[in-house]
């Protein structure tokens, strides 16, 4: 079984303005089920997560579960919170009472965003992220490479609760062995801690979007795989994000050419074991 830990859903018509940016106009459009039902099954992929697409309110929620609810593929569903809210634990209630609400699996604030380096360090925020424990949730962290310390450190001082480094922590693919050297020793303070996971997903669109070749991707994927180790890394397509630079399949594809030698049970852990046990995914 084959487990996409991070792909999107969205409506354009429902306020993304990020994609107002004139780059991004190749996936300035709808990507709905039906679209993701016919990626899946060309690449063989058997269930996913769908994970909140930078709208940044509690009504897309609503959208996203209602999606999971009705394609029996989306095992579950990571949704934007906000960790410094203090409503949060009322968020989660309300996100629980949804149709398709018992597969919230995670939530998502949009880290990268942030400018304040201290921001996890707010009282308020480390409250939050305790109440994403207490919830049974994990806590999906979207940042830039910069932002790597300041995850490491709140890792280390929540320990119960289980992080996802998503895109592992967008490293500096295009400029090569400078992107590598920046990146790797704040993802290895990271990856000291157990409560950590990361998703081997994004690096296409951190890579030469028209120029990229798989072997670009190697040395971030193996430095990945010696520091987590495959039972803590996880296979995540950021469909339709990767479009920018390559189709669903080449995305699974170049993963899988670049890894390196691993038992078929540490493939397994990659391409779905991994999720299935950090997210809790349901039978």
């Amino acid at each position: 079984m084959i487990v996409d830990a991070h792909h999107h859903l969205w409506r354009i018509s429902d306020g993304y303005s990020w994609l107002d940016a004139p780059e991004l106009a190749p996936i300035r459009r709808s990507f709905l089920p039906a679209d993701l039902l016919a990626e899946l099954a060309a690449a063989g992929v058997d269930r996913t997560v769908l994970v909140e697409g930078g709208r940044c309110d509690t009504g897309e929620a609503e959208i996203l579960l209602g999606y999971a609810a009705g394609t029996p593929a989306i095992a579950g569903v990571v949704a934007w919170a906000d960790p410094a809210d203090p409503e949060l634990a009322a968020t989660i209630a309300g996100y629980r009472a949804l149709p398709g609400g018992e597969l919230l699996v995670g939530v998502r604030p949009q880290l990268q965003a942030e400018t304040d380096p201290g921001y996890l360090d707010r009282p308020a925020v480390r409250r939050g992220l305790r109440t994403v424990a207490e919830a049974g949730l994990a806590f999906d962290v979207v940042c830039r490479a910069d932002q790597l310390p300041a995850v490491a450190r709140v890792a280390r001082e929540v320990p119960q609760l289980r992080f996802v480094l998503d895109h592992l922590g967008k490293p500096g693919v295009r400029d090569g062995a400078a992107g590598l050297a920046g990146w790797a020793g704040p993802l290895a303070e990271l990856a000291a801690s157990p409560n950590v996971t990361a998703k081997l997903s994004g690096l296409v669109t951190e890579a030469d979007w028209r120029r990229w070749l798989p072997a670009d991707l190697r040395p971030f994927v193996a430095e990945a795989v010696r520091l987590f180790g495959p039972e803590r890394l996880m296979f995540g397509s950021d469909w339709p994000v990767c479009r920018l630079a390559a189709g669903y399949g080449d995305v699974l594809t170049a993963l899988t050419e670049v890894l390196p030698p691993l038992s078929t049970a540490e493939r397994s852990a990659v391409f779905g074991a991994t999720a299935v046990r950090t997210y809790r995914l349901r039978d």
